[in-house]
């Protein structure tokens, strides 16, 4: 997928370090190194990189959920480096996830945000989501996530 000169592409296990310095730079709580290569190990098809005249400016790293009854997929984690926010680098990544999750017949999207995190929450909304539920104690500091969802038509 291409937006003028941002390219969305699989990501590969050489991307990882530049994706760890962008999680650094953008939260608080970033995701260990070897969650990274778990995630790229068992979803290597869903899991993305914007890259931007050469340089690697967001990711996506995306999984799906069987519950026995149901398939749809999860964002595990999205950034998008600092200086490059507000291009529509995110919404070109999880553009590319639905379309990935459509071919493989989940029936939508599901992920966690913080409820401190109100940007982020209309950021989604404006994709589509909306609010589910609220998890109590979700992340390691003891703050509740907010649990939103994306259907597709079926």
């Amino acid at each position: 997928m291409d937006n003028g000169k941002i390219i969305i592409r699989r990501a590969k296990t050489e991307d990882i370090p530049e994706i760890i310095k962008i999680e650094k730079e953008i939260f608080d709580d970033p995701w260990h190194k070897d969650s990274f290569y778990e995630a790229i190990f068992l979803f290597p098809g869903l899991f993305f990189v914007a890259v931007k005249d050469s340089e690697i400016t967001g990711f996506l790293t995306g999984g799906i959920e069987d519950t026995g009854e149901e398939k749809y997929g999860h964002i595990m984690n999205i950034g998008t480096k600092k200086s490059h926010q507000g291009e529509g680098i995110g919404s070109l990544l999880i553009k590319r996830l639905e379309y990935e999750l459509i071919l493989l017949g989940v029936s939508g999207i599901q992920l966690e945000v913080r409820v401190s995190n109100t940007g982020a929450q209309e950021f989604y909304k404006k994709l589509g989501f909306c609010d589910v539920f609220v998890i109590s104690e979700y992340y390691s500091d003891g703050e509740d996530a907010l649990l939103m969802g994306f259907w597709f038509d079926k």
